[in-house]
């Protein structure tokens, strides 16, 4: 017989070679498998665990010894405010990647307007945008069929029904719409990039991931593009590398935009830079 005590011991010895938080993982895994908070593996530390229970335990344990995120595995992510649902069609939300939704609410009116999230993989900006401000009207973009399925699952679940998802790369789906304010989370890693190789990554959409000319390309198109669908004045938050915020509001500057500024993530990294079309 094993209790939950001894399960996570155990555990937490076999994931010590694949994680850095190996005893972290092992309680978060637990607890999804029985279906309760961390907290109640304290409290019932020397309960004995079922052989199906513990059967369900010990895949999902191989599953984060192998180096599969944990998202994956419970099928959640936290982010902003929300539980997301996610899968390995969509880039696992990241606290990073908050920044751009604090930008968008820091710097966009918070009166109704209309704003386009591009590539929106699990929906994760489109959702916490939508949250926090039901009088803007949001349109999410994303290329993959199966993302948007995953974005569209989160919509209905959170029930925030107002996004208008449509399929297409980037501002293809959009035709000659216009609004007040785009953000966008494009590829920007560049190709053979050492991160690329940890093992987690290995796990995720690479096409989510990976953009060409050092990772700007992606970048680079949607800023060229970008003017064609914004209203006067409208803005263009993009969410780059640690290192690309030169480059970034570069770009932005040669197209046009202005009032160029960039955000940094709870790290201090230069994060999200954007700029107003002129």
């Amino acid at each position: 017989m094993t209790t939950i005590d001894q399960a996570i011991r155990q555990a937490t010895r076999q994931l010590q070679p694949a994680s850095e938080s190996a005893a972290l993982d092992a309680r978060l895994l637990l607890a999804h498998v029985l279906g309760v908070s961390t907290t109640a593996l304290y409290r019932d530390a020397r309960k004995v665990l079922t052989p199906a229970l513990l059967e369900q335990f010990d895949t999902c344990i191989e599953r984060r010894a192998a180096g599969e995120p944990i998202a994956y595995i419970t099928g959640h992510c936290g982010f902003w405010t929300l539980d997301l649902m996610v899968n390995a069609d969509v880039l696992i939300p990241r606290p990073d990647t908050e920044t751009v939704v604090q930008a968008a609410l820091n710097v966009l009116p918070d009166t109704a307007l209309t704003l386009a999230d591009l590539g929106t993989g699990s929906g994760a900006i489109a959702l916490a945008l939508a949250s926090e401000r039901p009088q803007w009207t949001v349109t999410a973009t994303d290329i993959s069929a199966p993302a948007l399925a995953c974005a569209r699952a989160n919509a209905r679940r959170l029930q925030l029904d107002r996004i208008r998802f449509v399929p297409g790369r980037w501002f293809d789906p959009l035709e000659q719409q216009r609004f007040h304010a785009i953000v966008a989370n494009p590829p920007y890693v560049a190709l053979g990039d050492s991160h690329l190789d940890a093992p987690e990554l290995r796990h995720e959409p690479q096409r989510a991931l990976v953009a060409g000319n050092n990772g700007l390309a992606e970048l680079a198109y949607i800023i060229r593009h970008a003017t064609d669908h914004l209203e006067p004045g409208g803005s263009l938050l993009l969410e780059h590398g640690y290192d690309q915020a030169g480059a970034v509001a570069g770009q932005l500057a040669r197209a046009g935009f202005r009032d160029i500024d960039t955000h940094t993530d709870l790290a201090g990294r230069a994060r999200v830079t954007l700029g107003r079309r002129g």
